[in-house]
């Protein structure tokens, strides 16, 4: 039986086999998890690296190449689609997902990194023959050839339309974002156009990881001995690698006596923890506590002072995610499965109360690059209903006097404030407290009283936070 996938052979010319290139294949299974089967790149890239790793196929170069080809890949796709479509002769929607996904691929080894034009298109095409064929790799050499007639901002300014003419739909293109998404986080932010290019081009950069040391189980002294290590900007608690590296390898980390946590999550649980309550402090509630790193950073302050953190998540596993997160913690503490919304504690119970609510995820867009083309505007009325019910659910089950902090990793305006005034219009017994002071040395926090963080200002995901105390 002959081997169609091959294309014709020219007379007389022995058949070569493709070269096996395993940091572009490795690349191509990532990028091919993520849109098969909406899987998360940074979810699925590790397990790959650690197994080429086992198998001997890969060193810490490799590593650090497969990274960025999928990441950049990701990251610039909305551009890179825009390329890819003025070189060929159909609509995108027509070429077939992996072949697209190889052209993507090729495409950001020319316009996005250093990698000579000879060798990203010659890589490619011999990536294209081991996965595809060697007929649609002739496709593929046709179009990336296009591709490498010009440079990045050269393409940028052919396939973009004028700002002049249609503003969010340059950016859109420019910076590689949904237009929607565009238009969303210009309102949220506001301003002119210097604020919302600077923000669309911090959610395209690789971001450092940071990590916590658990109060009362690790210092940041511990983990600046790491190499590239330097302190947090604004958490007393945050070590941030400089040069990425493999969390894991820590010994704090790999003991759940630090973790991985954004810069970001770590100020809000400070900032409830901070935030001022009458009478008593002694019960703590994270009702949405999964993963687990809120909760294990205030399960370690809770301790410190002699009180005690109920942390809730609806679902099983990730209940037990967080139970992984609290082990060890110095102090009393409690994890159950149980939706937030149908509590199984008594109204009143707590003194201070996190909910941290699903949400778009439009905050951490660094991390999760491929959550931007996912995301739909019909998302935010999906969510919308259980955010409410979430947030009502937190503010019944603190007592006379305490805190309710309400969080969510999106500055959408439909997910943040309009959720929060909601509330307020139907709770007189409720009112919203200044967080800003509650994060000391942090700028550009804006009017208040409640704090928007951006990755372009403070170098986190982009977290909400209001601080409501319940007064009657």
């Amino acid at each position: 039986m002959s081997d169609t996938s091959r294309g014709p052979r020219r007379p007389g010319k022995p058949y070569r086999r493709p070269k096996k290139d395993p940091v572009r294949i490795l690349a191509f299974d990532a990028l091919r998890a993520v849109d098969e089967r909406d899987a998360y790149a940074n979810l699925v890239l590790p397990p790959l690296l650690r197994k080429a790793r086992e198998k001997g196929d890969f060193d810490a170069r490799d590593a650090a190449l497969a990274t960025e080809l999928v990441y950049g890949t990701l990251r610039r796709q909305g551009t890179y689609d825009a390329v890819i479509a003025a070189c060929v002769d159909r609509p995108l929607r027509e070429v077939d997902p992996p072949v697209l996904d190889v052209l993507s691929l090729g495409t950001h080894q020319l316009l996005g990194t250093r990698i000579p034009t000879h060798a990203a298109v010659s890589a490619s095409v011999e990536l294209a023959r081991v996965v595809l064929g060697d007929g649609r790799a002739k496709f593929v050499n046709a179009v990336l050839r296009k591709v490498a007639q010009a440079d990045l901002d050269t393409w940028i300014a052919r396939v973009a339309p004028p700002y002049d003419e249609d503003p969010e739909d340059h950016l859109a293109v420019v910076h590689s974002h949904p237009r929607w998404v565009v238009s969303a986080l210009w309102d949220s932010l506001g301003g002119g156009r210097a604020g919302i290019e600077e923000l669309l081009a911090a959610d395209n950069e690789r971001p450092e990881v940071t990590l916590v040391a658990r109060p009362g189980r690790a210092t940041t002294g511990e983990l600046l001995a790491e190499e590239a290590a330097v302190p947090g900007r604004w958490s007393p608690y945050a070590v941030r690698l400089t040069e990425g590296g493999e969390p894991g390898a820590i010994e704090a980390v790999r003991d759940g006596r630090a973790g991985v946590q954004d810069e970001g999550s770590q100020l809000v649980a400070l900032a409830l923890a901070a935030a001022p309550v009458e009478g008593r402090d002694e019960r703590w509630l994270d009702g949405c506590a999964g993963p687990g790193g809120k909760a294990a950073l205030l399960a370690a302050l809770a301790a410190g002072r002699g009180a005690v953190l109920l942390a809730a998540e609806k679902q099983p596993h990730r209940a037990g995610l967080v139970a992984r997160a609290l082990a060890g913690n110095p102090g009393p503490y409690q994890v159950v499965a149980a939706d937030g919304t149908r509590p199984p504690w008594q109204p009143g119970s707590f003194d201070r109360v996190l909910m941290d609510v699903p949400c778009t995820g439009l905050g951490a867009l660094r991390r999760r690059p491929e959550a931007r083309w996912r995301r739909r505007p019909e998302d935010l009325e999906g969510f919308a209903p259980l955010q409410r019910a979430l947030l009502r659910s937190a503010l019944d089950a603190v007592r006379v006097g305490g805190v309710v902090g309400y969080a969510t990793c999106s500055p959408h305006l439909a997910e943040t404030r309009a959720v929060v005034e909601d509330l307020l219009k139907q709770h007189p017994d409720a009112e919203l407290l200044d967080a800003r002071p509650l994060l000391p040395g942090v700028p550009d926090l804006g009017e208040g009283p409640d704090v928007q963080l951006w990755p372009h200002l403070h170098g986190t995901d982009a977290m909400y936070l209001a601080l409501i105390r319940r007064t009657g």
